[in-house]
């Protein structure tokens, strides 16, 4: 997607926005930052489709009729009688999934943002971090080639904080693109592959965080599993990325929760062919000799 000297008024007011140029390729993780007021939400609606551009234009793929692109607005508040999972299925029909396979979703994805109340908890009756969390889901539903996410880690607890990274580690590695505003860099930095600032309507591209980008902000490990003519691992909290090669089933994963899946991986009966974690990084040498690198520690089962 490029953003062409993309500006942005309402009626005769001032210019929110001014000769945006900007550019995402898929696997990218853009964060955008800003005070309150400076245009990060009209930028993001303006990504989304959802608000057109006074000046310039919005171009690529993810623009195209049949590209999916979910959307997380800064406040989300369906103050609906549904339930969580009643809405989320609602939703999951209208974007072109069966019954079944949107209340399965749903369930999957409410699961691994732990929602406080469960998937029957209705609306109304939710928090703004537990709102935030069906929003999430809602974005999720079909993976999307455009993931747009406004202040997302808002009213989050700690445990969603780390399923959202990973959940932006895996749109990105399946070839999506994504972009979340905040107001502090040091988060967007953490796990952005690039870093933008919004003031005065102009958008300033800011040196690039560590390389790695998004991927990286999750200290991983890779799980080799085997089970020919097996069903695709389900996802599971700690699940970063999954790719199918023959009849191996390349996970990345979490390292904290590498446990857990493995325990998870030989419950449904999958054989697990290898784990491969990083190693620790050297200390720094105190002789003459130079520095070096442990190979990392592979071991199969």
């Amino acid at each position: 997607m490029h953003c062409e000297a993309v500006g942005k008024r309402y009626g005769r007011g001032r210019w929110i926005l001014r000769d945006v140029e900007l550019a995402l390729a898929p696997g990218d993780v853009l964060a955008v930052v800003g005070a309150n007021g400076s245009g990060k939400s009209t930028l993001l609606r303006i990504l989304a489709g959802l608000t057109r551009p006074t000046t310039g234009r919005r171009t690529g793929p993810v623009t195209a009729p049949g590209a999916d692109i979910g959307y997380v607005p800064d406040r989300f508040t369906a103050h609906e009688r549904l339930t969580a999972i009643a809405y989320l299925t609602h939703l999951g029909r209208i974007r072109g999934l069966s019954t079944d396979t949107a209340r399965a979703r749903a369930g999957l994805l409410l699961d691994r943002l732990a929602l406080v109340g469960g998937p029957d908890a209705a609306l109304r009756t939710l928090s703004k971090g537990n709102a935030q969390k069906v929003a999430l889901a809602q974005a999720l539903l079909v993976p999307p080639d455009l993931l747009v996410l406004d202040e997302p880690w808002s009213g989050l607890d700690a445990s969603a904080h780390t399923v959202l990274a990973g959940i932006l580690a895996e749109v990105a590695a399946a070839g999506g693109a994504v972009v979340f505003t905040d107001h502090r860099e040091a988060l967007a930095r953490t796990h952005a592959t690039a870093v933008h600032t919004v003031a005065g309507g102009r958008v300033t591209r800011r040196a690039d965080p560590a390389p790695g980008g998004a991927v990286a902000a999750v200290a991983s490990a890779v799980v080799v599993l085997t089970r020919p003519g097996g069903p695709d691992f389900p996802h599971l909290p700690g699940v970063l990325a999954a790719e199918r090669r023959g009849d191996e089933l390349h996970l990345r994963v979490d390292r904290s929760r590498t446990d857990a899946v493995l325990l998870a991986a030989l419950r449904d009966h999958w054989s697990v062919r290898a784990v491969t974690r990083p190693a620790p990084a050297p200390e720094p040498a105190t002789g003459p000799e130079p520095d070096t690198a442990p190979s990392p520690r592979t071991t199969a089962r």
